[in-house]
């Protein structure tokens, strides 16, 4: 049962991440009055890319060509490692939130350098800023798990998830403070409103798709899709990790489906917050940014703090 969840996750993620996407642009359009495309637009543009031939810079080295394939494999193989259902898909090898963290920072140093690569000023600066908000995010988001390891003993987040599931509803306090530092880790690893906006290409405000801009084609379709992939892993691991309600213990085909409905509606209900979020606020400055990430620090010391009391 474990081979078919995993097998489930391998397939079923990467194929609703697009929708994630459209969700997320379609509540933005109706909260801005604006009619919108629709959810399924993600899809045709992927498909469209997929179609179109690439222009590749002269100076392009193997890491420009490499860096897609590389992202869109890694997107994959992070979900592997979080809980979707229960206990029954962990993976002992792959699920330490330390290994998550670093997968994580191995696809932001490949695309820092595919932005460097062809030497062109946007990819420079879009690099710079995007190493300066890794570099303070990546504490937020190691220190976000840290309270509810402490609580279950396990840095196997999968075995976190289900661990935390059987608590008592009142010690849930501190995951609620942690997943505070996490949704902001959350919106920055995204390149989400108010660190940056994905549908912007103006050069004083782009970060992630400065250092996309000088690709095409098929390998900019496997970028967006990472980035669709990446999104949906965040949402699946917020929602199940720090509120770890209806997790299954069994490998029962029957017991599965309504921790199956559950993750959606809690999935669902994180992505319209986050559409909601981006429609409500403006992008900060950048010099604002570090501020907001160590709001997001504090609130994670405070979550362990709550649990060392």
């Amino acid at each position: 049962m474990s081979i078919f969840i995993i097998i489930l996750k391998l397939i079923l993620l990467p194929t609703l991440s697009p929708l994630c996407v459209g969700i997320v642009r379609k509540v933005k359009a109706y909260m801005q009055n604006r009619r919108g495309a629709g959810i399924f637009q993600p899809y045709y543009d992927l498909w469209k890319l997929f179609h179109k031939d690439e222009v590749i810079a002269r100076d392009a080295s193997w890491i420009f060509y490499l860096t897609p394939f590389l992202l869109f494999g890694l997107s994959i193989l992070l979900p592997l490692g979080i809980p979707l259902l229960g206990s029954i898909e962990s993976l002992s090898f792959f699920g330490d939130f330390i290994i998550t963290i670093y997968l994580l920072a191995t696809m932001t140093f490949f695309i820092a350098l595919s932005g460097l690569d062809v030497g062109s000023a946007f990819g420079g600066f879009g690099s710079s800023r995007e190493m300066t908000i890794a570099a303070l995010t990546e504490g937020t988001l190691l220190f976000s798990f840290l309270p509810i390891a402490l609580v279950t003993h396990t840095t196997n987040v999968i075995l976190m998830a289900t661990t935390a599931s059987g608590l008592p509803f009142f010690n849930y306090l501190p995951f609620v403070i942690a997943f505070m530092g996490f949704f902001i880790a959350l919106m920055a690893e995204t390149g989400r409103i108010p660190f940056d906006n994905p549908s912007t290409h103006l050069e004083l405000t782009m970060i992630h798709e400065a250092m996309i801009l000088e690709y095409s084609g098929k390998r900019l379709a496997l970028i967006e899709w990472a980035n669709a992939n990446k999104f949906i892993f965040f949402i699946i691991l917020g929602v199940n990790l720090f509120f770890p309600w209806g997790l299954s213990t069994t490998a029962n085909l029957s017991s599965l489906l309504f921790p199956f409905i559950l993750v959606i509606v809690k999935a669902t209900t994180l992505i319209v917050g986050v559409a909601i979020l981006e429609s409500s606020m403006a992008k900060l400055r950048l010099f604002r940014l570090p501020d907001l990430l160590l709001t997001g620090f504090i609130f994670c010391v405070i979550s362990l703090i709550t649990v060392t009391i």
